[in-house]
Order: structure tokens, then C-alpha cells, then sequence
């Protein structure tokens, strides 16, 4: 796996965005059921789901996130040196989403900007990539966007998904301080995961057509479209235990830490089922494990920041905090 350490870059805040309109047990109920669904619920934790009307993108709910912290920090727009939007579900295929949330957030034109194409381990991976840039030297200040709209992308019959996932933004601030405590990183990737979280069409090696938007019955008991996420869930579930327990070793090998050490772990909120069967597998204390998805659903690239905000708020406020954050999916990918 990847490792690296950074020094002298510091978290100056993290804002979450969530869309107003919500979905509860209740529809899920009217779509699959009582007994489908309340099974459902039992394994996934999640009792309602953050939605986005229609035509929002996942840039609509990153830009007021960023809105509120450039405000709540008092940075001067063109005091920004980067911006990196971390997101599956960009505003278009060309140009890159950061371009636009640039001229939206009126960032200075000497702000370099770009997106990256991750998902549950994306906010990790923005991380990484950002604090390298700050070990380059020259940067003072950076935003990283991180946001998916995943309901939009999940077919309203497949009971596999929609019940599950949600969308939502975060933005987080960026800035060099040559007394911040270091940053440890353990990244990993293996493609051979790649046809278990998918979507089959609609990108350029199967482009959209008439026949791959047309919602049929799949082997798996499902409605769906090629242009419609597929996700099996039984191969999640492997990777996730066969990965993360190895991963979580590293990253406190690394920053010679101990459960004793850390104040919270903070691990992508897939479904408190896989969340509290990773607690056990990694021998984590449940008085430090952070399971934050039951208002919001599963929000992908911006789950890790959406549970920081919503259980972590007076802490993190308060001071420092020692936290290990874990992102780990489609891909596979995953990093700590």
C-alpha cells in the first residue's frame, strides 16, 4: 500500500451540505414492502435519506458548502490557491465540475482547479492529493469539494440500493501551518473489484443509447438499467472485511498510534451493519466509533465529512482532535 507523511498543513474546517427534500422508511415501505423493507433497515441503520430534486448536481450542494465556510473563516476568495471536486457524478462529462465551482464561488482565476473521479474513499484520496500539493511549497490555502448525488443514479425499483444511499456535499478548508500535527496516509487500489460496483453504461466504452436506459427484471431479483448503479452486495461485504482490517494496522503502524491515542474513528458510513462488523474485526473501541448515517443514508465521497459534522461538531470545535479516517468501495479502492 501507499504510505506517506505530511507535515505543516492543517484542517481550518469542514462544512456539510445535505438537500432538504427527505425519503423515509415510510416510502420505503410504499416501494418494496413492510417486511422487505424493515429487514432492509435492520442491516442498513438508515432511517431517512437526504435526496436532491430534480436536476440538482452534486456541485449544488458542494458550492453552499463552501459558501458557508469561506464565510464562517473569513478567507478572501482570491487568498485560494486550489480547488479539487472529488465526485462520480459530475455536472457534465466535459468541462471538469472544479472549473465551474471556480466561477461560481468567484475564486481568483490564479486558482488551480480539477476534479477527481472517486468514490467512498475519495475523501481520504482528496486529502492525499491536496496535501502533497501543500509539500510542494507555494500554497497557502485550498478547498476540497467532495459530493455525490447517488440517488439519482440508482434505479427506484432496486431494493439493493435505493434504500440505502443519499446525497450530500461537504466542503473542508486546507491551510499551511508549519505547527500542524502531521498527516499519515496508507492508500490501495484493486480494479479486479470494479464489475461488483458499477454502473455498465453511459461512459465512453458503452455510451448512452435507447436500449441501455430500459429498466428490466436482472438475475439478482431487481429492476434496473445498465445506466443504473449495480452494486452486489455480498462482494462489498467480502473486500470491505478482507481490506480494512489490514488497512486500519497500517495507518496505526504508521502514525505510531493506539486505540488509546486516537479520540474517534471516523470510517466511511456505508451501513451500520458493515460498520459495526468492522468495528469488531479491527478490535475498535464502539465508544470511539463514529456511526452517523442514520438521517443522511449512505453519501458516498462526503460521508466521512457529513459524520465528522454531525457527531464531531462540539469536539472538533472545541480543539484538536486525534481522529482515523477510513474510506474504502468502488474500485476497490481504499485509503486511511
Amino acid at each position: 500500500m501507499a504510505e506517506s507523511r505530511i507535515q505543516g498543513v492543517r484542517i481550518a474546517g469542514i462544512v456539510t451540505a445535505v438537500p432538504s427534500s427527505i425519503l423515509t422508511l415510510d416510502d420505503d415501505i410504499k416501494a418494496f414492502g413492510e417486511d422487505d423493507s424493515r429487514r432492509i433497515f435492520k442491516n442498513t441503520g438508515v432511517r431517512m435519506r437526504r435526496v436532491t430534486k430534480t436536476g440538482m448536481c452534486a456541485s449544488d450542494v458542494c458550492v453552499p458548502a463552501a459558501e458557508r465556510l469561506l464565510s464562517d473563516l473569513g478567507w478572501a476568495r482570491d487568498s485560494v490557491d486550489a480547488l479539487v471536486v472529488v465526485t462520480q457524478g459530475p455536472d457534465y462529462a466535459l468541462p471538469a465540475t472544479a472549473c465551474i465551482v471556480q466561477h461560481r464561488l468567484g475564486l481568483s482565476t490564479n486558482c488551480a482547479a480539477f476534479d477527481m473521479n472517486q468514490g467512498c474513499s475519495g475523501y481520504v484520496y482528496g486529502l492525499w492529493v491536496l496535501s502533497h500539493l501543500f509539500a510542494g511549497g507555494g500554497m497557502k490555502r485550498a478547498l476540497l469539494l467532495v459530493g455525490d448525488t447517488s440517488s439519482r443514479s440508482a434505479a427506484p425499483q432496486d431494493r439493493s440500493v435505493t434504500p440505502l444511499f443519499g446525497d450530500g456535499g461537504a466542503a473542508t478548508a486546507l491551510e499551511a501551518d508549519a505547527d500542524a500535527a502531521p498527516m499519515d496516509f496508507v492508500l490501495g487500489t484493486n480494479g479486479v473489484g470494479a464489475p461488483h460496483l458499477i454502473m455498465p453504461a453511459g461512459g465512453s466504452r458503452r455510451r448512452h443509447s435507447p436500449e441501455t436506459v430500459i429498466r428490466s427484471l436482472r438475475p439478482d431479483g431487481n429492476i434496473r438499467s445498465d445506466e443504473d448503479v449495480y452494486m452486489n452486495g455480498l462482494e462489498v461485504l467480502t473486500f470491505t472485511l478482507n481490506s480494512v482490517p489490514p488497512l486500519i494496522r497500517a495507518i496505526k503502524r504508521k502514525s505510531g498510534w493506539s486505540n488509546d491515542d486516537v479520540d474517534s474513528f471516523v470510517f466511511h458510513q456505508a451501513s451500520t451493519f458493515m460498520l459495526k462488523t468492522l468495528a469488531r474485526s479491527c478490535a475498535l473501541p464502539m465508544n470511539k466509533f463514529v456511526i452517523g448515517l442514520e438521517n443522511f443514508g449512505n453519501l458516498s465521497s462526503a460521508s466521512i465529512p457529513a459524520a465528522i459534522s454531525d457527531k464531531l461538531r462540539e469536539k472538533v470545535t472545541a480543539g484538536p482532535q486525534r481522529l482515523v479516517l477510513a474510506g474504502y468501495g468502488v474500485g476497490w479502492s481504499w485509503g486511511a
